[in-house]
C-alpha cells in the first residue's frame, strides 16, 4: 500500500517485464541447421565466461520458452532483467549475463529447411 510518489520496494524496483525482442538480420541468409549450431555453440560455452552454471540453464530455459513462462522463470531463479528482452541480466550476487539475440529469437533472412 503506497502514496503517490512513494518509492517501490528494492525487490519491485528490479522487475522488468520481458518483451519480444526487435527483429534483426544475420549478416548473410542463414539456415536453420546452422542458426540451431550457433544457438548450441553459445549454450555449450556460455558457463566458462562466468556466472552460475543455474543461472545459464534458468536463461537457456526463458530464451527457449514463451514470454510469460519466460518471465515466471527469470522471476523464480532470482535473475535481474536489465534489459526487457534479456540481452542483459545479473544474478543476486551481480554477476552478469549477456546473451546475444540470436539466442533470444531467429532472423528476419532465416532460411527455412526443406
Amino acid at each position: 500500500m503506497g502514496c503517490a510518489g512513494s518509492s517501490q520496494s528494492k525487490e519491485e524496483g528490479n522487475v522488468k517485464k520481458l518483451r519480444k525482442p526487435k527483429p534483426w538480420k544475420h549478416s548473410q541468409p542463414i539456415t536453420q541447421s546452422q542458426f540451431k549450431q550457433m544457438r548450441d555453440e553459445f549454450w555449450d560455452t556460455a558457463p566458462h565466461y562466468g556466472g552460475q552454471k543455474e543461472i545459464w540453464d534458468a536463461l537457456r530455459a526463458a530464451a527457449e520458452a514463451d514470454l510469460t513462462l519466460a518471465q515466471a522463470i527469470v522471476d523464480s531463479a532470482g535473475v535481474i532483467v536489465a534489459s526487457s528482452d534479456m540481452t542483459t541480466c545479473y544474478d543476486e550476487r551481480g554477476a552478469k549475463y549477456e546473451l546475444p539475440k540470436y539466442v533470444m529469437s531467429e532472423p528476419t533472412n532465416l532460411i527455412r529447411d526443406s
